[in-house]
């Protein structure tokens, strides 16, 4: 009777496990899903739109986006007057990122230092809400590789400028560009001086 029991709560305990195992994973893969949902503060709650969050197949021309919305002025005239001059050769810019609230590039920068296992690591690929230049509406991550390609030939024309070496989808307007060329890269955003602040 003994051993009977015990066999009985060893198969409940194994239904339990089963069960809170699938929940789980179900929890994550919806989350991984959805980048919105994947985007979460304690003090914040789920970051979303208002944050900078870019839903997918969003455009340089999606004015309802505060992504876009909130860049500089300047920035935004240079993207779409190249995205315009891309489309001729059709190519199409899309947008993964552009400004964003301190909110959002904290969580960024939070979870760059668990990927990465050290500030130090993630402050290759990710600034401080301080130093960001997306924080400030001054950058935009642009997908696709054929738009990147063609900044990367054309970008200089329109002041659309390549800042970071590891960073090939993010373009930053100089004004000078257009008539001395793109400044030399950064190898990463640590030899950047605006981000020693």
């Amino acid at each position: 009777m003994r051993r009977l029991l015990v066999v009985g709560l060893l198969v409940v305990l194994a239904v339990i496990t089963a069960a809170l195992g699938y929940q789980v994973a179900k929890s994550s893969s919806s989350s991984a899903a959805s980048p919105s949902n994947a985007l979460r503060s304690d003090h914040l709650g789920a970051l979303g739109e208002a944050d900078g969050v870019v839903p997918d197949g969003v455009t340089v021309f999606d004015d309802a986006i505060p992504a876009l919305a909130n860049l500089d002025p300047g920035l935004l005239k240079a993207l779409r007057q190249a995205a315009t001059a891309a489309a001729d050769d059709g190519v199409e810019f899309y947008v993964n990122s552009g400004w964003r609230s301190p909110g959002y590039q904290n969580q960024l920068l939070r979870e760059a230092v668990s990927k990465y296992g050290s500030e130090d690591e993630a402050a290759r690929r990710v600034a401080t809400a301080a130093t960001s230049p997306h924080v400030s509406g001054d950058a935009v991550d642009i997908g696709h590789s054929d738009a990147t390609a063609w900044l990367s030939d054309h970008g200089a024309e329109y002041g659309l400028c390549q800042i970071y070496r590891n960073e090939p989808w993010h373009y930053e307007l100089r004004t000078r560009a257009i008539d001395r060329g793109c400044p030399r890269m950064y190898a990463d955003p640590t030899q950047d001086p605006r981000m020693q602040q």
